[in-house]
């Protein structure tokens, strides 16, 4: 699933935490779980605002539980708006998601005032499935290989939320991928360029805020 693939990239395999700063993380992955719903067919965006345009409820319950959010709040339409809204337990979720599929164990850490839990793969499988999620979009850009609609989707998002050197290694890796990402946006249907491109705004004014 596209939130979960997102979810695996942006964070370390050995420590659990994001490689990005975690508003940047949170607003890929609720970028990812907006995008799951286009991809199932049950959302639209349409200059910048969102439309439920099905509701016929996903088989995943974190999906699911998305779409009747947005039913029950139709005043609120704006990609720029589920984006902020989303990201703040976006990360959460989608660990509990990975939880509840196996991928991932919690992991609950002491901190100075309290304690966070991560959610990290702490089996050699679970470790290799993690890195595999890097290691196949790196592979099927260098070697020219198509990628489905989702994959598209995800290297879109690495992109846009600064996970690019996380994925494509080597200068000639990300080389090739910037100069495919033309292709790859050209690729995609409206909706998911909407949504990849207020994520990178967003993403943008975040860390801008960050460092005022």
């Amino acid at each position: 699933m596209l939130a979960n693939s997102y979810y695996l990239i942006a964070h370390d395999d050995r420590t659990g935490r994001s490689r990005l700063h975690p508003r940047a993380t949170g607003l890929g992955l609720a970028a990812g779980l907006l995008g799951e719903l286009m991809l199932y067919g049950r959302l639209r965006a349409m200059t910048g605002d969102l439309y439920v345009v099905s509701h016929e409820p996903p088989g995943d319950s974190l999906s699911h539980s998305l779409l009747d959010l947005l039913v029950a709040q139709p005043q609120h339409r704006e990609i720029r708006t589920w984006l902020a809204y989303l990201s703040q337990d976006a990360t959460g979720q989608v660990g509990e998601r990975l939880l509840r599929a196996g991928i991932v164990e919690p992991v609950t850490r002491r901190k100075l005032l309290g304690a966070e839990t991560l959610y990290m793969p702490m089996t050699p499988d679970q470790r290799n499935a993690a890195a595999w999620e890097s290691i196949r979009l790196a592979e099927a850009m260098s070697r020219r290989r198509s990628m489905n609609l989702t994959d598209r989707v995800l290297t879109a998002l690495v992109v846009a939320t600064g996970l690019t050197r996380y994925v494509f290694f080597s200068p000639q890796q990300q080389r090739d991928c910037m100069q495919n990402m033309p292709n790859i946006m050209a690729s995609l249907p409206d909706d998911l360029v909407q949504l990849v491109q207020y994520t990178e705004a967003a993403v943008g004014s975040a860390l801008a805020a960050g460092r005022r």
